[in-house]
């Protein structure tokens, strides 16, 4: 859970750099649930899209 809770931390401060390659490994490796996993690749794509309409 803490791991869950750092990853969310960084992603809701924009610390995007490489989360998305971390979030499949710490996926992979069985450190995130499913509803973990899916829910943070979609505030990750959410963070994204709304620094490009930003731009």
């Amino acid at each position: 859970m803490a791991l869950y809770n750092t990853c969310k931390r960084m992603i809701e401060r924009g610390q995007t750099a490489g989360m998305a390659k971390k979030l499949d490994i710490f996926y992979a490796a069985n450190k995130l649930t499913d509803e973990q996993y899916a829910e943070l690749t979609e505030m990750l794509t959410e963070k994204a899209n709304a620094a490009e309409t930003e731009k």
